[in-house]
């Protein structure tokens, strides 16, 4: 039995409302990054000058660098995490959380070092030698080095957050960071007149105050994620950093691209172009936190649905990024775009200045690139994912280094300022076909279905004939499930025991998500049901979006005026090979594992 286009319709629109779900959350997690340089950017041009601006931004491909290492620790330990909630085995989710947290102290820890030693001991010439900038560049960098080791380990804890479903904690945190570094950066840039080294400890203080409201909660009994004190094992270090590195590359390259990019403007425009990319380019990381939310919230759903083998899941993510993210990232460009004059103003208030020129072709020719990107970053996660290394890396060199970096060299002398907003126009465009080509060569036609978009392997997964799919929304929706899935398991030649035991528990798990499930809130909700019959294992799938609820529970619960009430759920507890429950990203997850179901 083939899943129906209907109840393909109905994985979509829950993998939709999953995602949009998560969404509000990441942006806020991704916008945490850029706070500080933001911030720091409006204080610097309106309290300190020029010059200090022109020090964030030679700040900023060490900040990339940073993200890079941050990124490669949290993107491979999310996805290592992710795959194991996939396969059910809680130990090693437990182990790599805890695992994670230790390489981002130790990693905090060596760059602290380090900053301190470059800003005291007058190393920081090579990265720019400008006598009126350096000065404020090794205030700030002293001042950062504060503030690593909250911005990493916060960095770890957000993201578990989000997957253990508690997401809500790291709201507060974020809302409580941005005033506390108002606040300081009032008192310490506009009142104490601190200048550079006031705009980094105002920031560093405040990503303390950020990971200390996000520690809590790992400290409560009620926390599925705990830190283990005891049988660490570093032994998933490699694994984690080789499925962190790709997706880490890109910011690799990007701080490379930065040093280029940097030295360029100065060349061939001087402090000004320095200072006006670095405005324009600070401000628009509210608007990057847009694609930034997106994908990690893509990233989540792709890696469960990887460790699942579920190929519908996988491929909706990416039906979706399509569908509602490009339009919605569209239309925040153009708003953007329209208001070119106005952000400029909230950095450079003489419109004489040609500063302020510059910094208006930023906002209003970048945006242009960022709907591209989102292409681009969501083909990087998942070929990441998925191990498809040649695409990442070839993806990652190309977004990160190669077309901004090329192109600027190749337009400055003719375009000046306006060629490095152009630069990063024509990467979006070269990524795009690139990602387009890489399908025609791998599946030697051009691709038709999201399927071969994506070059999702045949054996990935199972056959339509292998499994089926159901979707409940609605009481009188239970009724079909029984029948339904005794066909399938007749279909199949499954023994007449196991589809009974089947039918009857996912009839009876349905029916009772939706009687205490749906009523417990005014919102709509689904009920998502895979049977997959593989490798003579008859596998039972429930997922579905209500309030968090183990089902085990119902197998205690007995009515004496009702001895079969719950029998479906008794037996099959009794008789199952495998039965694990998780909640995932919001979603109530009950995986049950029936053996020789054929013989």
């Amino acid at each position: 039995m083939k899943s129906s286009s209907a109840d393909n319709r109905s994985n979509m629109q829950l993998t939709t409302h999953l995602l949009f779900r998560l969404l509000p959350m990441q942006i806020i997690l991704a916008m945490i990054g850029s706070i500080n340089s933001i911030i720091s950017g409006l204080f610097a041009t309106n309290y300190v000058g020029t010059d200090a601006m022109a020090a964030v931004g030679v700040y900023n491909p060490i900040n990339m660098l940073v993200y890079a290492i941050s990124t490669m620790l949290v993107g491979g330990a999310v996805i290592l995490c992710g795959m194991y909630m996939g396969r059910n085995e809680p130990e090693k989710v437990q182990n790599v959380f805890t695992l994670g947290n230790v390489l981002a102290i130790g990693t905090a820890l060596v760059f602290a070092v380090l900053f301190v030693v470059m800003s005291t001991g007058n190393m920081t010439g090579f990265l720019t030698d400008d006598p009126a900038i350096r000065p404020y560049f090794d205030r700030y960098l002293l001042g950062q080095a504060i503030g690593l080791a909250p911005l990493l380990l916060g960095n770890q804890f957000a993201a578990f957050l989000s997957l253990e479903n508690k997401a809500g904690r790291t709201m507060l945190a974020s809302v409580v960071y941005i005033i506390v570094n108002v606040i300081l950066n009032f008192v310490f840039v506009a009142y104490l007149h601190m200048e550079s080294f006031g705009l980094a400890l105002a920031s560093a203080i405040g990503l303390w105050v950020y990971l200390l409201i996000q520690a809590v909660c790992f400290m409560s009994p009620a926390s599925e994620l705990k830190i283990i004190s005891r049988g660490l094992s570093f032994g998933e270090t490699g694994q984690i950093i080789k499925i962190g590195i790709p997706g880490a590359a890109s910011y690799g390259y990007q701080t490379l691209r930065g040093f280029i990019v940097n030295k360029l403007l100065l060349i061939y425009v001087g402090a000004a172009g320095l200072s006006a990319f670095t405005s324009s380019d600070n401000l628009l990381r509210i608007a990057w936190a847009l694609p930034g939310g997106m994908l990690a919230a893509s990233r989540m759903v792709m890696s469960i649905s990887i460790g699942e083998e579920d190929r519908q899941t996988l491929a909706d993510v990416m039906r979706v990024m399509f569908r509602r993210f490009l339009p919605l990232m569209s239309a925040v460009s153009a708003l953007i775009i329209i208001s070119g004059n106005f952000l400029a103003k909230l950095y450079y208030q003489d419109t004489t200045d040609p500063v302020y020129m510059m910094t208006v072709w930023g906002f209003r020719i970048l945006p242009l690139c960022m709907p591209l990107s989102i292409i681009c970053m969501h083909f990087t996660v998942y070929a990441q994912s998925s191990g498809k290394q040649v695409l990442v890396h070839l993806l990652s060199i190309l977004d990160g280094v190669v077309c901004v970096a090329g192109f600027t060299a190749l337009l400055i002398p003719r375009m000046g300022m306006n060629s490095v907003y152009v630069a990063n126009v024509l990467n979006g465009v070269v990524t795009t076909i690139v990602i387009v080509a890489y399908s025609i060569i791998r599946i030697r036609r051009i691709p038709k279905t999201m399927d071969e978009l994506m070059v999702i392997p045949e054996e990935f997964g199972v056959t339509e004939n292998e499994r089926m799919d159901l979707s409940v929304k609605k009481i009188e929706d239970v009724e079909n499930v029984s029948v339904s899935v005794k066909e399938f398991c007749d279909s199949r030649g499954i023994d007449p025991r196991s589809s009974y035991l089947a039918s009857l528990f996912l009839e009876e798990m349905a029916g009772n998500v939706v009687d205490h499930g749906f009523t417990k809130d005014k919102k709509n909700h689904s009920i998502d049901i895979r049977v997959v019959h593989k490798n003579d294992d008859l596998i039972l799938r429930i997922k579905d979006d209500c309030v968090p609820f183990d089902p085990a529970v119902k197998r205690e619960l007995r009515d004496p005026s009702d001895p079969a009430k719950n029998i479906g759920i008794r037996m099959i507890y009794k008789l199952a090979e495998h039965i694990e429950y998780q909640n995932m990203l919001g979603l109530n997850v009950l995986t049950v594992r029936l053996t020789r179901s054929g013989q």
